[in-house]
Order: C-alpha cells, then sequence, then structure tokens
C-alpha cells in the first residue's frame, strides 16, 4: 500500500472513530491523562488537544492533527531560553539523536517544542500508544534538565 495516497473520505472517518475511541479508552484507563478537546477544522482537518499530565514537567498538552496524508503531533516544552543556548541547542540535537518518530524543534518565538508525523494510513491502537508514550517519555526525561541549561539564573544555587 502506498502510504503516501490521500485518505478517502470513509478512511478518514474510520481514523477520525479509531482516534476518538483510543481517547476516550485512555481518558478512563490511563492516570496521566485527564483531558480531551476536539475540534473539526473543515474538511479533512480534525485537531485533538490532550492534556497529559507529569512529573518533571506537571502538565502538558499534546496536540494531534489529522489532515489529509498525515497525523501530525506535537508538544509544547518550555520558552525561549534566557541562556546558554548554544548548549541548550547541543544537548536538544543529541536528544534528537536517541528519539523515534519525534524531534525537538524551535517554534514561535524560540519555544522548544516536539513534533513529529506519521502517514495517516499507518495509525492503528498501538502506534497512537507508542506516539503518546514517546514524546511523555521524552518530555519527563529532558524537562528538568532543558530548563536549568535555558534558565540558569533562575536555578542557580
Amino acid at each position: 500500500m502506498d502510504n503516501s495516497q490521500l485518505l478517502n473520505r470513509e478512511h478518514y472517518e474510520c481514523l477520525v472513530g479509531l482516534i476518538d475511541g483510543w481517547l476516550e479508552q485512555q481518558l478512563r484507563d490511563n492516570p496521566i491523562m485527564v483531558g480531551v478537546h476536539c475540534d473539526d477544522l473543515g474538511l479533512k482537518e480534525r485537531r485533538w488537544y490532550i492534556r497529559v499530565l507529569g512529573e518533571q514537567k506537571d502538565t502538558f498538552t499534546v496536540r494531534l492533527t489529522l489532515r489529509e496524508r498525515m497525523l501530525h503531533y506535537e508538544t509544547y516544552v518550555m520558552p525561549m531560553a534566557d541562556g546558554n543556548k548554544e548548549y541548550l541547542f547541543t544537548s536538544l540535537l543529541g536528544r534528537n539523536r536517541r528519539l523515534v518518530g519525534a524531534s525537538f524543534c524551535i517554534g514561535e518565538e524560540g519555544a522548544i517544542f516536539l513534533v513529529g508525523a506519521i502517514p495517516a494510513r499507518t495509525v492503528d491502537l498501538l502506534e497512537l500508544d507508542r506516539l503518546l508514550g514517546t514524546l511523555w517519555a521524552a518530555v519527563e526525561d529532558s524537562f528538568g534538565s532543558l530548563i536549568r541549561i535555558a534558565f540558569p539564573r533562575r536555578f542557580s544555587d
């Protein structure tokens, strides 16, 4: 199967149903997931905002966006750094090398995001679990050290 093909309406609606059902189940059974909001952005674009509890970062929102070809996912990690930018960017690049299916990037106003995308035709329950787990683990593993690198004056002894 060519994963780059546009989704037809039927397959798109099936994926929306799959994601909606997965999110309902996660809200019931997964203690880190505390809320979901969905926006229908028109023909062949739907976005879900998933509120997640963390330990290093108290809460964060994972955004899933289903489009005609891809499921995009991202989460805001932290604001633009006050200092140590070169060291921060070196650390982010090193972390990117160890991640599978997501990468740290610089977004709006210099903020740090964790992003990824998969072909929509490959979305299934296991892949949804994997991508949520990847984002959660990457944020939890990285947030404490990244925030200390980026804001050294706030964390000096």
